[in-house]
């Protein structure tokens, strides 16, 4: 058995688990003891042999410690003798420098003057081959070697520039300009041909003409026009087949064909959308075509010369684009299209006043940006290998057509959206048919409730829209919009609300709380209509209840809809900012943030690479102002505070207060009906009347509007029901209704109960007789509460209680309880109003 060693070095060395690992390699018959003995003898011999090598290494080291005594005594002399070297070497190196530096100085002076007296010998050699050259130059010409013209034009400009600005050679930098211009204009017809004939060899040739005397800029400017000429030829096609269609249409009308023949006519009608795309297409060969060719005849330029190409092509027909667009945009609503006008002119102005902005237009407009934005993708692909900057420039170019749009953009979604709202039926119920008013109260809740999804729909269309046109570079403009348009329709909500209120009659019967102020006719009408409901029969009353209840489901899907939709809102901002802030900036918004405060003008923005070239970020990088602004909006939207339609969102809740307004109002209702001058009912000073038989003093049963507002509030529920069960629309919602139906039910009674108190505050005084038939009116009213799971107020059980006793034992009464059970303030009303004084 061997023994390994290498355990014992370990930190953690543990004897018996090494012992117990041991034992485990033994033979299953051998005997642990036997085992044991042979461990220990081979521990006990390796010990020896460890100790034995350990004693002989020592002895070797003893050794060796005398010689190592004399080399270091000997390094330390040679490092002695070489500190000593090195100080002598570093003095004479001082006494050098100290004698050399004015050699130095010497030779950097005459080195000045040997430098300048070169240069004096080339200037002088350059005003010599100059004057050479200009004597000599027209024999060049002459000669039609553009090369060696080319050369020599080159060589007088780099004289001209060594010899600076001396009066003697003015003469002679004016020939030269006027010399590069002649050869400049001997290039020209050379590089048309080549160019029309594809003359890889004189192109090039043509090209370092025009280098080498520093006119390329007239090659960019020649190759464009050799090429734009061809190109607006796809681009005239359009107005072409135009014409040609439209002398069709006229000579099939003239001819009066049948109506099959004239349908047809009508189809071949073309539209910029189906033309565009073909347009786009010939376009994009005719570019791969130049650009296959110009790497082999400009392979240095043509990264820049095919791009420059496209961004002049662009610039010559963009008002005309524009024009095309505004026109494409027009065509597809028939009334615009009568009119031959588009976007632009509704937007103007100029229009009659029923012709106004449609979805349909905008459509339009998007789907011509969707067909250009694939164009620019495919040119994206195209001129991948040239420059960031030429690329941003290229599809700048491309895009700027629709850039007169997008800047309106917000007019336009305004104008779209206003429109949408217009269209909706929000009539406000008519007040003039007495006895179907309620019917028309519920139709009209119906069509305020309907009218939510519409235009939560058209806000919702309006967001993606602008994704789609803009790429969310108009998110402020779409905001505003969204919030202006809300406002409208809240604002037509409003109106019905109060066509509502005038139809319920519940104006006439609030003024006193002050919450409603009618003036002049509106309040005459609104007493009218109080009138009205008080001839109405029970079930047309019972039906204006129902219609009330439903405009609840109006205010609470108007709410969850909206703040449905703020959520979604704030979910796409939050994505723009993301990113439109890494096409920008290609970091997070905080870094761009400190970067846009850092940097003069409010911000140098740039795109962050090839990945970031869209639309929107081409667009923000050269407004860097809205930019800004923009991301702080952006950046905002982020807190789960944030309202994205702010004065909407106040709104909303407003209009949720008067709804639930109007709803308390019409409830209560009846019972203000029933406690109308309810203070000054004669039941209160009615004395008893003498008889010659004994007759109750009192009457047994309550008198009749406490009836009546009793039987209303235990009906009340069963009107709840309903709109309850709306509300409930699965299990889960159930405790959701109850909950909204008891809500409002303690709401009503408790607003009986506060009416009925302030008018029994209001009574100046009560007999015996009187305060006996009050505490019967009180105990009914408690028991309709108690039945409703109402509590009694305190208030009201002191009115009872005051009013039920004895006169002669009202004084004692109060004095006794101390406020212990009653309401002192009432119990002492109620004294003054029995004519007691509490002393």
């Amino acid at each position: 058995m061997m023994v390994d060693l290498s355990a014992f070095s370990d930190e953690k060395f543990d004897p018996k688990k090494w012992i117990n690992g041991a034992l485990q390699q033994r033979h299953p018959q051998d005997p642990v003891e036997k085992q044991l003995v042979d461990l220990e003898m081979k521990l006990q011999v390796v010990s020896e042999e460890i100790a034995a090598s350990l004693e002989e290494q020592s002895s070797a080291a003893i050794l060796r410690v005398p010689r190592a005594s004399r080399d270091v005594l000997r390094l330390r002399d040679e490092a002695l003798s070489l500190r000593s070297s090195v100080a002598s070497i570093l003095l004479f190196l001082k006494k050098a420098e100290g004698s050399s530096a004015e050699s130095i100085a010497t030779l950097a002076k005459v080195d000045t003057v040997k430098r300048r007296m070169e240069a004096a010998y080339e200037t002088l050699q350059d005003a010599a081959g100059l004057t050479q050259l200009s004597s000599t130059v027209e024999d060049v010409f002459s000669s039609g070697d553009l090369p060696r013209a080319a050369e020599t034009l080159a060589n007088m400009r780099h004289c001209l520039t060594a010899v600076g600005e001396v009066a003697e050679f003015a003469n002679i930098r004016k020939q030269l300009e006027v010399l590069e211009d002649r050869l400049d204009s001997m290039v020209q017809p050379r590089l048309t041909d080549a160019l029309n004939n594809r003359k890889v060899n004189v192109a090039q040739e043509m090209r370092g003409i025009l280098t080498r005397i520093g006119r390329f800029k007239s090659l960019e400017v020649h190759y464009t026009k050799v090429h734009l000429k061809s190109i607006k030829k796809f681009w005239d096609d359009f107005d072409l087949r135009q014409q040609s269609n439209k002398f069709a249409n006229e000579k099939n009308e003239a001819e009066r064909f049948s109506s099959s023949l004239d349908s047809h006519s009508n189809l071949s009608t073309i539209s910029l959308s189906s033309w565009l795309p073909s347009f786009y297409d010939e376009l994009l060969l005719y570019l791969e075509q130049e650009w296959k060719w110009c790497i082999l005849a400009f392979p240095e330029d043509y990264k820049a010369l095919v791009p420059k190409l496209l961004i002049e092509t662009m610039l010559a027909i963009g008002a005309s684009f524009v024009a095309r667009i505004n026109l494409a945009t027009g065509d597809v609503v028939p009334e615009t299209k009568a009119l031959a006008k588009g976007i632009l002119d509704i937007l103007s102005g100029d229009l009659p006043k029923g012709v106004r902005m449609q979805t349909k237009h905008l459509e339009a407009l998007i789907e011509l940006h969707s067909i250009t934005g694939t164009f620019a993708r495919n040119i994206q692909h195209l001129f991948s290998d040239s420059d960031l900057p030429v690329l941003e420039d290229t599809l700048k170019a491309l895009y700027l057509p629709f850039e007169t749009f997008k800047q309106r953009y917000g007019q336009m979604e305004r104008g779209v959206l206003s429109g949408g709202i217009a269209g909706l039926d929000l009539r406000g119920v008519s007040t003039r048919i007495i006895g179907v008013q309620g019917v028309e109260l519920s139709e009209t809740v119906r069509r305020m409730e309907e009218s939510i999804p519409h235009v939560v729909l058209l806000l919702e269309a309006a967001t993606e829209r602008c994704i789609n046109f803009t790429g969310g570079s108009e998110a402020d403009e779409l905001i505003l919009a969204l919030d202006d348009v809300t406002l409208q329709y809240i604002s037509a909500l409003h109106g019905n609300l109060k066509s509502l209120r005038a139809v319920c009659g519940v104006d006439a019967m609030v003024e006193h709380v002050g919450t409603k102020k009618e003036m002049g006719s509106d309040r005459k009408e609104a007493a009218s209509h109080a009138r009205r409901v008080d001839f109405t029969s029970t079930e047309e009353e019972w039906s204006f209840v129902q219609g009330a209840l439903q405009v609840l489901t109006v205010a609470d899907r108007l709410t969850s809809r909206i703040s449905v939709f703020e959520a979604s809102l704030r979910s796409t901002l939050a994505r723009l900012s993301t990113n439109l802030s890494l096409s920008v900036y290609g970091s997070n918004l905080d870094q761009n943030q400190s970067h846009m405060d850092d940097t003069p003008g409010n911000g140098e923005l740039s795109i962050a690479g090839r990945a970031g070239l869209d639309v929107a970020a081409l667009r923000l990088v050269d407004v860097p102002e809205k930019a800004r602004k923009l991301f702080n909006l952006l950046e905002q939207s982020k807190d789960p505070r944030f309202h994205a339609l702010p004065l909407a969102s106040q709104r909303v809740t407003a209009f949720a207060e008067a709804v639930n307004e109007l709803v308390y109002d019409v409830l209560i209702l009846k019972v203000r009906q029933q406690y109308n001058d309810l203070s000054r009912l004669p039941a209160w000073t009615s004395v008893e009347e003498p008889s010659a038989f004994p007759v109750p003093s009192f009457s047994a049963y309550p008198q009749a509007y406490v009836i009546n507002v009793g039987e209303y509030l235990l009906t009340l529920p069963q009107q709840l029901e309903p709109l309850a069960e709306s509300i409930s629309n699965s299990d889960a919602n159930t405790e959701e209704a109850q909950f909204f139906a008891t809500e409002w039910m303690f709401k009503v009674a408790e607003g009986a109960t506060a009416l009925y108190v302030e008018q029994l505050r209001g009574i100046q005084k009560m007999t015996d007789r009187g305060a006996q038939q009050v505490s019967v009116d009180i105990e009914y009213l408690s028991n309709v509460l108690s039945a409703l799971s109402m509590p009694i107020p305190p208030v009201l059980a002191t009115f009872h209680t005051c009013f039920s006793a004895p006169t002669n034992e009202l004084k004692d009464l109060v004095k006794a309880d101390s406020g212990s059970q009653l309401d002192l303030a009432t119990a002492n009303l109620v004294c003054k109003i029995r004519g007691l004084r509490l002393e």
